[in-house]
């Protein structure tokens, strides 16, 4: 997965509650591939989108200063609902690298961290001020600095944040499970040879 390190970047406000994974990505897309080219278009489906295709100008990433955001400001519960990782694919495919908020379902936010997408926990009258503060600057840039765990806008708002040593090293060295499990390719390697030759030993 991408390392994150420091990241700016255009950054919307959603302000409704309880965004659920379902919502984020609705279930009748969840069989189709990473690799297709319109993945991103199901991000918020539903809410993108009137039921024959036409974009919802009222969404914020359909308004023209917030397309192609890549870092969303959102309320409570953000990510609650089932458990699909799918979720988060859609979110990366759109180009999100990280979500601000201040709670989140916890599977979701699990999600978040083994795919390089970075979720950040800030209180709740501080999520309430970001989005304030975009909603009245529409365009604004976020920097998010993971080394120093900090979230500052350009009009000089700045918000520490707190994240697990384990999953922040991860996410600066862009080790997902894979990437993880790949560091001990030798060592299982090695085991699968003795496995083997102790198997075929007693046949």
């Amino acid at each position: 997965m991408e390392p994150f390190v420091f990241h700016r970047g255009l950054a919307a406000p959603i302000d409704a509650i309880n965004l659920d994974t379902d919502q984020i990505l609705p279930a009748r897309f969840l069989r189709k591939r990473r690799s297709d080219p319109e993945y991103k278009t199901f991000l918020f489906h539903d809410l993108r989108f009137d039921p024959v295709g036409n974009e919802n100008q009222n969404f914020t990433l359909n308004q023209e200063a917030f397309r192609g955001a890549t870092i969303i400001v959102g309320n409570s519960n953000f990510g609650g609902g089932s458990s699909r990782e799918a979720a988060v694919f859609a979110l990366e495919a759109y180009g999100i690298r990280s979500v601000i908020a201040p709670n989140f379902g916890d599977i979701f936010y699990n999600n978040c961290l083994k795919n390089g997408l970075l979720p950040i926990v800030l209180t709740k009258p501080e999520t309430d001020q970001l989005r304030k503060t975009l909603h009245q600057n529409p365009g604004s840039r976020i920097d998010v600095d993971l080394n120093e765990q900090r979230v500052s806008t350009d009009n000089g708002i700045t918000y520490a944040f707190e994240i697990n040593d384990t999953a922040k090293k991860n996410l600066m060295s862009g080790l997902g499970q894979i990437g993880l499990t790949m560091m001990h390719a030798q060592r299982i390697s090695e085991f699968e040879a003795r496995y083997n030759a102790q198997l075929y030993s007693e046949c």
